[in-house]
């Protein structure tokens, strides 16, 4: 046995499969990279936004609003694209996509010369957020092994997050000379309010066009070639990955699940029939709660928290660029357990921790409590969020629904999750004005709380298993 390969029992055919470890990581990198542009192109308006804002001359809470959670627009266009056309035309052309949207939008951000122009820019990237954060967990859990599918899909959102510290650090570094005190006047005519923002967006390109390149190399998921009646080239790529009895084993699984099915294009109306609407239910909630749990307002809005933490906007990015990297420090938390403790414990333990941070964060806020604990707070919720709601929702959603209605099923799961993503972004400014950030982390605290009972009742335990297995024990 070579150094990259490894021999585990083929859960799908008592067979041995010698896995080229290698390959199957590489394949799910590249696709990961569609998360690296999604946790870059996200985050990267939360730093730039106190320059465009200026720039724009953004002055109403509706305007900032809107800037902010614009984008989500497109991200529920593009998931809608991605159930609609990769049943249709495959995973590995829709990610192709993906990729030139991401290059075309960050330079169409970069260059706009008006608010109209920005926006509609911003949107056409969320359509690209969109097919990515649908298609890349989808993806990689179509190619990998059982035993480490919940580790390689949580590489999807591992790097998410490297692409989110990433953009958190450029947008520091841009405006680390920023005078501490400088007035709003000063920021909008400045460098930094004239041209340092438009680096933040347009330095995402470079990134995009690497996706790109890698995108087409990498095959195509052998799930959809065997639905799409093309189990030979489903045969040959799962060979590379397991060797010829494991092919043999897993195609033959494929096809035991589609027996019984009818292989034309999925309607979304056959998401409501019985068999099926538990599941889809299950996966919506869990993707509605990993977007209302309230951490993305850290990331959008960190600089009115931490100003209203009592910090400068320097120290501001400076904080944010620590939040980043203690989000990722805690995904790789995730990476080394999902696979060992399961994704239930993993769901309950963030649900219950944020509650608790939330309604010490709010606890704060009342008692006028500033600087170092409130930083203290954010980085233990971002440290919990990332070593379980964000990459084990993912992970879930990406492997309970079954094999013929995947693409269609990921889409209106994704899809609620854009939409619940708006709604928090959108209506974080008005909260924040109407109940004071104290009220706000009470209200996310208690919808965590929520979560926590609704992940101890309703969700089952899927480690170790095929996507087969998983699909009989929940439709049939």
């Amino acid at each position: 046995m070579t150094s990259h390969t490894a021999a585990v029992a083929n859960e799908t055919s008592e067979l041995k499969a010698e896995y080229d470890l290698r390959y199957v990581w590489l394949i799910s990198i590249v696709a990961a990279m569609g998360g690296l542009l999604f946790g870059w192109d996200w985050v990267v308006v939360g730093g730039a936004k106190p320059f465009f804002q200026r720039y724009f001359q953004l002055t109403s809470e509706s305007q900032i609003g809107w800037a902010n959670s614009c984008a989500l627009i497109g991200c529920l266009i593009g998931a809608l694209i991605a159930g609609a056309l990769s049943d249709k035309f495959g995973r590995k052309r829709l990610l192709i996509v993906a990729a030139l949207l991401f290059a075309m939008t960050s330079l169409g951000n970069a260059l706009a010369s008006k608010f109209a122009i920005f926006i509609a820019w911003r949107i056409f990237g969320g359509v690209a957020i969109g097919l990515a954060s649908n298609l890349s967990p989808m993806y990689i859990a179509e190619i990998a092994p059982a035993q480490i599918r919940g580790k390689l899909v949580a590489i999807n959102q591992l790097t998410i997050v490297i692409g989110i510290l990433i953009a958190q650090y450029i947008n520091w570094f841009l405006v680390r000379n920023l005078p501490g005190g400088a007035t709003d006047e000063f920021i909008r005519n400045s460098w930094f309010g004239q041209q340092g923002w438009r680096w933040m967006f347009g330095l995402t390109a470079a990134p995009s066009f690497l996706f790109f390149l890698g995108m087409l190399l990498v095959p195509e998921s052998p799930r959809w070639l065997a639905k799409n009646g093309k189990s030979e080239l489903a045969r040959a790529i799962l060979a590379r990955i397991g060797g010829e009895p494991y092919a043999r084993g897993a195609v033959a699984d494929i096809e035991s699940t589609l027996e019984s099915e009818e292989l034309q294009r999925v309607r979304f109306s056959e998401l409501l029939e019985p068999r099926m609407r538990k599941v889809l239910v299950l996966g919506v909630i869990l993707a509605v709660f990993q977007q209302w749990c309230g951490i993305n307002v850290i990331f959008n809005y960190a600089e009115e928290i931490f100003r209203a933490a009592g910090y400068d906007i320097s120290t501001v990015l400076k904080n944010i660029a620590w939040t980043g990297s203690v989000n990722l420090a805690f995904t790789f938390v995730a990476l080394g357990v999902v696979d060992r403790a399961g994704r239930r414990p993993l769901m309950l333990l963030g649900s219950a921790g944020l509650a608790v941070i939330y309604l010490a964060m709010g606890l704060c806020y009342h008692g006028g409590v500033k600087g170092l604990p409130m930083l203290l707070l954010v980085l233990a919720a971002i440290g919990c969020y990332a070593m379980s709601l964000a990459p084990v929702a993912w992970v879930v959603i990406s492997e309970i629904f079954p094999n013929r209605i995947r693409g269609a099923a990921m889409a209106v799961a994704v899809s609620s999750l854009w939409i619940a993503c708006f709604i928090l972004t959108y209506t974080f400014p008005i909260l924040n004005a109407k109940l004071g950030p104290a009220g706000t982390f009470g209200l996310y605290a208690a919808i965590c709380v929520a979560g926590f009972l609704f992940i101890k009742f309703k969700l089952p335990e899927t480690k170790g298993k095929t996507l087969e297995q998983i699909e009989r024990e929940l439709v049939d």
